[in-house]
């Protein structure tokens, strides 16, 4: 085994010395005072250096919902085939019932140790 070198608080220091978060530089947009980086086009107007380079969309209205119970009244939704017997349900039954393990220990696999 090597000798570990010395480890000082300087040298931890040195390395933390680029750690320190730096603030952003934000632009209020002379035309329309919408904050944005610079060097960047302004997203809600789509203007770039004086450019109109993309028209923005415009967002949909969200249809707002009012909290409580539901006043309106709602028809019963029953299904059809609910009732009717599948020809092959009992055969369906038996592979059921085959693939269900009697002990609740799940077989070994790899990864997971230990024997038979």
């Amino acid at each position: 085994m090597s000798i570990r070198m010395r480890h000082t608080s300087g040298h931890t220091g040195n390395r933390r010395s680029h750690h320190a978060l730096k603030n952003m530089v934000i632009v209020k947009d002379k035309e329309s005072g919408n904050l944005r980086l610079p060097h960047r086009l302004d997203e809600k107007t789509g203007m770039y250096r004086g450019k109109q380079i993309f028209t923005p969309k415009a967002k949909a209205q969200k249809e707002v919902k009012v909290k409580g119970p539901n006043t309106e009244p709602v028809a019963k939704h029953a299904h059809d085939h609910a009732k009717e017997e599948h020809a092959n349900a009992d055969v369906k039954a038996t592979k059921v019932s085959k693939k269900v393990s009697s002990t609740s220990r799940p077989k070994a696999r790899s990864g997971f140790g230990g024997g038979a």
